[in-house]
């Protein structure tokens, strides 16, 4: 049971179980169901389509590498987050992108959502303060720079070995 406690009246949650949808978190005081919430973020594979490369970021004081994300806000669009968390982290523009997968992450009990970012100029970059490090890597580069056993590796490979079976990113 992820919510330990009734978002509405702070009651404590008992697991009970609901036809057809098994053990479902249940406010004693409040006669309701409350099913689990979760966190929605976005992670985006951010490529240069003039130089056919792959950014990559370094956070919070960690060498290795990963992808630019950041969490959704209440009532925006997937779509918006990632246009608004590339501009915040590195300045720059994302001219279109494309959708690739979902996976959830039992760590921070969040829903990420993977799109590839495509920037045409990336004279724009100017990371902000999220960003320790950055660099620009070739799809071989990338996928050795990756952080190993990530989520953002798991989302880059895949995301890779779809392209190379297409050609360009």
């Amino acid at each position: 049971m992820t919510g330990k406690f009734c978002r509405e009246c702070g009651t404590k949650l008992v697991p009970k179980e609901l036809e057809n949808e098994g053990i479902v978190p249940y406010c004693p005081s409040c006669g309701q169901y409350r099913f689990p919430q979760y966190n929605v973020a976005v992670s985006m594979i951010v490529v240069n389509e003039e130089k056919d490369e792959i950014l990559l970021i370094q956070q919070y004081g960690r060498p290795s590498y990963i992808l630019v994300a950041g969490y959704v806000g209440r009532g925006e669009a997937l779509e918006d987050a990632v246009v608004r968390e590339v501009r915040e982290e590195t300045g720059m523009t994302a001219s279109h992108m494309k959708f690739n997968r979902t996976q959830f992450f039992e760590k921070s009990d969040t829903l990420m959502c993977n799109f590839t970012a495509f920037v045409k100029d990336s004279s724009e970059l100017h990371t902000n303060y999220e960003v320790d490090k950055y660099a620009w890597f070739t799809r071989d580069e990338a996928r050795a720079n990756i952080r190993p056993n990530s989520l953002a590796e798991k989302f880059l490979v895949a995301y890779l070995d779809e392209a190379e079976k297409g050609g360009r990113l």
